[in-house]
């Protein structure tokens, strides 16, 4: 009997998506797995059979039971925590008034965090006669993890994510010592390829025995949900994207920014653009259906961006690069689907590069995310508009901008879910994922693929090891347009080479990719693996 810890929801992507699809996959085979996390909307997960929620004074809600058209069941357990979520990166989470990084916390809301998890745990484990345990994150799950082994619990397993590496352990040594307590009495970790590997051994270095304890497991790909779908179908799978957007709750509505002043200071542009981020992020936009079919699906060439709305995804990147995208190729559209507080930045920027407000886009550069926590200049952009002003291409580049970058050729969908992307990303001709920080596992990456849309990644890090593994399905030249360099000072052009250059391949490489992914990194496969490691410990 396995039961897997996830501090935090089902929906969206990385360690969520992770669960999600492991949990499923697993269900699939006919495991019985017990998932203790927040996820609010249980009943939305057809593999869930029932739900409970745990309250602080120990009394138990049943939220539902119900039969599953799976061999397996799934039985979710919700401890109730209070308004205090740790979290890796500041972002809104329903419920949860204050979702909190975790470095910001005191000792006792982390105490608190991990003793009201372990109780339940604990219970879940006791009533249920659980054999084995899965945490995810290197904190705090697995902190959870080792109390309840420590009290007499199963053995563990610990799998640890880019995101509580880079925000959590290697930021505060409360939670470095944390993350190599529960890993000394894990009797597995688990590492996405070689990426994770080296992180985690760089990160634990004076730890016994970790190298030994390390086993691999692939990133995975719910193949059955993403296809191909061929240019003359694109409209048709729009349209039924459309039925599953129907009365769903939405979140951005109204124009884009617009009308700026060319002299603002940066504290004018943050006043400025701050009332309009008064909606709910994680909802689609209010308008999208009309954005969406104003693209002519059989004819226009799509540029696709899926991701956290963050300066770290690179997003600035593309945007810089779309006068020379759309100067060559012009049905050029790109979609841009996400939230964070990148989003009003690059209207902006957006809206200075189609007015051809030279000192406004240069500022922006210079000012960086302006609206993030830690806002830093955008490096890339900064370097990029420099090298053109040197060379005296600074005006063409700006008349350019003015004569391509029109509204409608850039659309922010707002947040979608894998219930839309599976109709979206196969009608997208191109996937651009210019990472500015080192990703050890880009689920979207494989996504793409799955659909036959051709990926460009930042050619470092995990990105890195997902290009090469797909290289030997199409020829060297193919597989070297998927290469973006990770200099900052190149990153721009670099991206309007190579987009310009996937998009001239019209499609042939699709049968091409998808077949790998099938073969190699569907999630049946992942979780098989999973659970066969877990059965052993």
């Amino acid at each position: 009997m396995i039961c897997i810890l996830h501090g935090y929801l089902l929906e969206g992507s990385g360690s969520n998506l992770w669960t999600r699809a492991v949990v499923r996959a697993l269900v699939l085979q006919g495991e019985t797995v017990h998932l203790v996390c927040q996820e609010n909307h249980p009943e939305d997960h057809d593999f869930i059979a029932a739900a409970y929620l745990y309250e602080p004074d120990g009394s138990v809600v049943s939220l539902f039971e119900r039969e599953v058209a799976y061999p397996g069941r799934c039985v979710l357990h919700r401890p109730r925590l209070g308004d205090i979520l740790p979290v890796y990166v500041a972002d809104r989470y329903e419920a949860f008034a204050r979702a909190i990084p975790m470095v910001k916390l005191l000792d006792t809301a982390i105490e608190a965090y991990v003793a009201c998890n372990a109780a339940v745990v604990e219970r879940v484990v006791r009533e249920n006669a659980v054999t084995s345990i899965h945490a995810n994150h290197a904190v705090l799950m697995s902190v959870v993890a080792e109390r309840v082994r420590a009290a007499g619990g199963p053995p563990y397993a610990v799998m640890p994510h880019g995101s509580a590496i880079e925000y959590a352990v290697k930021k505060d040594r409360r939670f470095h010592r944390m993350a190599t307590s529960a890993f000394q009495s894990a009797a597995r970790v688990f590492v996405i390829g070689g990426e994770m590997r080296r992180r985690v051994l760089e990160c634990f270095p004076d730890l016994p025995g970790l190298a030994e304890k390390l086993e691999d497991l692939p990133l995975g790909v719910d193949s059955g949900a993403f296809g191909l779908v061929e240019r003359t179908g694109r409209a048709a799978e729009v349209a039924r994207l459309a039925k599953v957007l129907k009365d769903q709750p939405r979140g951005r509505a109204g124009a884009a920014v617009t009308d700026l002043a060319a002299g603002l200071t940066r504290d004018e542009l943050h006043d400025a653009l701050a009332p309009l981020r008064s909606y709910q992020e994680k909802r689609p936009d209010g308008d999208l259906e009309a954005k969406l079919a104003a693209v002519d699906w059989a004819a226009d060439d799509l540029l696709l961006f899926v991701g956290r709305l963050i300066a770290a995804k690179g997003l600035q990147s593309i945007v810089a690069a779309l006068p020379a995208i759309f100067e060559a190729c012009p049905k050029a559209r790109l979609l841009v689907v996400g939230h964070g507080p990148l989003r009003e930045v690059m209207e902006a920027l957006l809206w200075a590069l189609r007015q051809g407000e030279g000192d406004l886009v240069r500022k922006i550069a210079d000012w960086g995310s302006l609206l993030e926590q830690d806002a830093r200049p955008f490096e890339d952009l900064r370097l990029f508009f420099s090298e053109l002003a040197a060379q005296g291409e600074w005006e063409a580049y700006l008349a350019t901008a003015r004569r391509t970058i029109r509204p409608e050729r850039v659309i922010f969908t707002g947040y979608l879910t894998h219930r839309e992307l599976r109709h979206l990303f196969p009608c997208c001709d191109l996937a651009v994922f210019p990472s500015v920080v080192a990703e050890a596992g880009p689920l979207v990456f494989l996504e793409a693929l799955a659909s036959g849309c051709f990926p460009l990644g930042t050619y470092f890090a995990g990105m890195a090891a997902s290009i090469d593994a797909v290289a030997g399905a199409v020829t060297p030249d193919i597989a070297d347009r998927m290469k973006l360099g990770t200099d900052p000072a190149t990153k721009v052009a670099d991206i309007a080479v190579k987009a310009t250059a996937a998009l001239a391949l019209d499609g042939r490489q699709r049968k091409a990719l998808r077949g790998h992914v099938v073969a190699h990194h569907d999630w049946t496969g992942v979780a098989g693996k999973l659970a066969a490691v877990l059965s052993e410990l």
